[in-house]
């Protein structure tokens, strides 16, 4: 009997627990604490509905396909939305092209003959130097075969004997001045300088060296050469680009792009770039034609050869919804998606058409409706979610 006293006392008392525990919850000088447990009850109750499990502090993707995202996460990892509308933006065409020198600007030092590098009191130019217009940057020492060096050496030595005759001949008619008419003595000097000056050049063509000036002020962007190499003719030594002064060149297989063009800007890689048109040419390249674009932003971190996206505004129009390019994300079958946040902690991927519309923006054409919150930053980590 005290045995099954003690079962049902235990019982009772467990009653009673779960009955208080239905009822109204006081705390903290008698506040209502039910009303918070109702909210959670009917949150459990949605969720599970959704096929999200009892944790609230992940996310999941829900069996729609779906994203439950909970709102104190939301804000720790810094989604952004925007509500979208409808206006009529700028047609706008993508090119491809890449980064130059500017042709106003840089040059390139190459070889007029075969020669040897030889280095300056500064030493071989690096890359990055500073250099300014005119800068002594390296000489070159012609070089020539066996055969070749024998024929200017035999020839300088001719010239070597026929300048000391014309320097006897000039000597002799100086000293008879008087009987020897003024005329010849003029002649005979100015033969004797004629031999003096092919004697110099054949001894510089032999054992001289031509000066390598920089053709502008820049930097040094490319070094193909070391002191003591042999360089053929019109090899490339070294190529200045000056920095702050670069442009892009982009292939355009439409003619009429050149008309119609409004306003232009670049993407290269992450960096936009701002750039003006300055013409294109009237003959094909690769059977597209060439449009040069200047780089306004002087300090623009691209270099010259790199690709560049050129997005090219025209004076048609088109119907669409303006977004940042951070809201553009790919699914898993490579389609062009963004998040909608659908409900406070519900976010939905919509299938969308869209086209570029600068650097920074693009133009979604279908897919996304006016008055949609689309998110706008941190969408990236919104396909993550599994």
């Amino acid at each position: 009997m005290p045995k099954i006293r003690l079962t049902s006392l235990l019982a009772f008392i467990a009653v009673i627990s779960m009955s208080l525990a239905t009822e109204k919850l006081y705390a903290h000088g008698d506040d209502d604490h039910s009303k918070d447990q109702k909210k959670t009850e009917t949150k459990a109750t949605t969720a599970a509905a959704n096929g999200v499990s009892a944790s609230f502090t992940a996310p999941q993707r829900l069996t729609d396909g779906s994203l439950f995202i909970p709102k104190a996460l939301q804000h720790q990892l810094g989604l952004r939305t925007q509500v979208v509308s409808l206006a009529t933006l700028a047609a706008s065409i993508e090119l491809n092209g890449k980064v130059i020198a500017d042709p106003d600007s840089g040059g390139r030092v190459q070889a007029t003959f075969s020669g040897s590098i030889m280095p300056t009191a500064k030493g071989m130019p690096v890359l990055g130097r500073k250099v300014v217009k005119g800068e002594l940057l390296a000489y070159l020492q012609p070089v020539g075969s066996a055969i070749e060096r024998g024929n200017q050496q035999a020839q300088q030595a001719e010239l070597e004997a026929q300048l000391s005759i014309a320097n006897r001949k000039l000597l002799r008619y100086e000293q008879l001045e008087g009987a020897v008419p003024q005329k010849e003595i003029e002649a005979a000097r100015i033969e004797r300088d004629a031999y003096k000056k092919r004697r110099d050049f054949i001894a510089a063509s032999i054992n001289g060296k031509v000066e390598l000036l920089a053709p502008a002020s820049g930097v040094i962007s490319a070094s193909n050469v070391v002191a003591g190499q042999i360089v053929d003719a019109r090899e490339i030594l070294f190529e200045i680009v000056d920095t702050k002064r670069l442009a892009v060149e982009a292939l355009a297989y439409d003619m009429r792009i050149a008309q119609s063009l409004i306003s232009a800007t670049g993407l290269a890689e992450s960096t936009a770039l701002n750039l003006k048109f300055i013409g294109s040419g009237a003959q094909l390249k690769e059977q597209a034609l060439a449009l040069l674009f200047r780089i306004s932003d002087t300090n623009a971190m691209v270099a010259v050869g790199q690709p560049v996206k050129v997005i090219v505004a025209t004076s048609q129009a088109v119907k669409g919804i303006a977004l940042p390019r951070a809201a553009l994300m790919k699914n898993a079958s490579g389609e062009s998606i963004v998040w909608v946040h659908s409900e406070a902690e519900r976010f939905v991927a919509r299938r969308v058409r869209q086209q570029s519309l600068d650097a920074s923006r693009i133009t979604v054409i279908d897919g996304v409706h006016e008055g949609d919150r689309v998110v706008i930053a941190a969408a990236s980590l919104l396909s993550e979610v599994r």
